[in-house]
């Protein structure tokens, strides 16, 4: 018996699972750091799951997928593609950039797999963009093709962060000091969330007391640290602002997305932060991203999804 696998990889964990009629099942997820390449990764997996014989793979990267040779953004590990066919002993190998694979996943996510953030309603076979704070940030629009769903690739998490209003400004001022540029991925990501808290921290003179996303975002949902609740709002805000300006660009009527891993962890005060107010914020342009819908991917599998149904 023959089998498909998909792959998962972004800049600190690995999710891989079977391909079956229904989507995917055996899913397991390892860290990055545990193993010294992708291939020994992959191989972990076919280890421990010894009853399938895998012959063909696709493999969703955090990273630009542009010819033989990839090279992660966010990790060490790089490859050549006919090299991991090879090692993998595989018949076929797809190799695709993480959020293509989230892109594929939406138009088959259902109702309770998405969770609406504010008003709207989309548009069949609309226009649909997708970014997601994570280790980095992804982004991705999709639209409707003779030929079915067609994605349309870039990097778009790694354009200028443009501030909005004088918050934004604060931290501004602290990335362009700490790296010649303010970039969107300095901002909306697992580092994001750590540059807005030591830029407010520094702007207050408060003393920096975290270093780990995850600190933050619980400290801010608890209400136990000032700079930490700021921090949250403004990620929020900035969100908002970000999401508008892709719905902007390629008249998003579908809707526009959230994926990644960091917003999950605060749901309900994403529902009711400024969120939805900076993605409309767009002076003569508020009544055309009014009405676009934007949620949240609640299905944390959506990047296998997606990859399976590539």
């Amino acid at each position: 018996m023959t089998d498909r696998f998909v792959a998962d990889v972004g800049g600190t964990n690995i999710r891989l699972a079977r391909v079956t009629q229904k989507g995917v099942d055996n899913i397991i997820k390892y860290q990055c750091q545990d193993f010294a390449s992708l291939d020994v990764a992959i191989k972990q997996y076919f280890t421990d799951l010894p009853q399938y014989t895998f012959t063909q793979g696709c493999i969703a990267i955090a990273c630009p997928v542009l010819g033989d040779q990839v090279v992660m953004t966010n990790h060490s590990w790089a490859f050549s593609q006919v090299a991991l066919k090879q090692q993998l002993g595989l018949t076929d190998l797809f190799v695709i950039n993480d959020f293509t694979a989230v892109a594929h996943s939406l138009p088959v996510l259902d109702g309770s797999q998405v969770i609406q953030i504010g008003e709207g309603s989309p548009v069949p076979n609309g226009n649909i963009a997708v970014f997601g704070p994570g280790t980095g940030l992804g982004v991705e629009h999709i639209t409707m093709t003779s030929s079915g769903w067609q994605t349309l690739d870039g990097e778009g998490g790694h354009v200028d962060f443009a501030p909005v209003d004088e918050v934004d400004v604060v931290i501004w001022r602290y990335l362009q000091s700490q790296f010649g540029r303010a970039s969107a991925e300095e901002v909306m990501s697992g580092r994001g969330l750590l540059n807005i808290y030591r830029a407010l921290a520094l702007d207050a003179n408060a003393p920096v007391r975290f270093n780990e996303p995850a600190q933050i975002t619980e400290n801010a949902m608890l209400e136990q640290c000032d700079i930490c609740v700021r921090t949250v709002a403004q990620f929020c805000r900035i969100m908002g602002s970000f999401a508008g300006n892709l719905a902007l660009n390629m008249a998003t009527t579908g809707g526009v997305f959230i994926g990644g891993g960091i917003a999950l962890r605060f749901v309900d005060y994403l529902k009711s932060s400024d969120f939805r107010v900076r993605f409309e914020h767009k002076g003569q342009m508020s009544h055309y991203v009014k009405h676009i819908p934007t949620y949240l991917i609640a299905e944390p599998d959506h990047g296998l999804l997606g990859a399976s149904a590539y």
